[in-house]
């Protein structure tokens, strides 16, 4: 899983607003108008970056469907989040 980290963080044109999306959701869980208001960017941008990343199991939906849902770091990066972390620091 190191890998897929490594891809949606280092090794994709996205990977660096992914990152800092990342980041956000950790110290605080947000929905995505709020992310896209927090990091200057547009609602579609955040959304995009938002579901990549729910499709690979690195964040989770509360409420799925709605527009407020709110977005949370998934189980499974709290197991690895060291692994971000090192990833995070060595690109961002």
């Amino acid at each position: 899983m190191e890998k897929l980290l490594w891809y949606l963080i280092a090794g994709t044109r996205g990977g660096e607003l992914r990152g800092k999306i990342i980041c956000l959701i950790k110290n605080k869980p947000c929905n995505a108008h709020e992310i896209a208001k927090k990091l200057k960017i547009d609602y579609k941008t955040s959304r995009h970056h938002l579901n990549v990343l729910e499709k690979n199991k690195i964040i989770e939906q509360i409420d799925k469907g709605n527009y407020g849902s709110v977005y949370f770091i998934s189980d499974w990066l709290k197991y690895n989040m060291q692994k971000f972390e090192m990833i995070w620091e060595r690109f961002g």
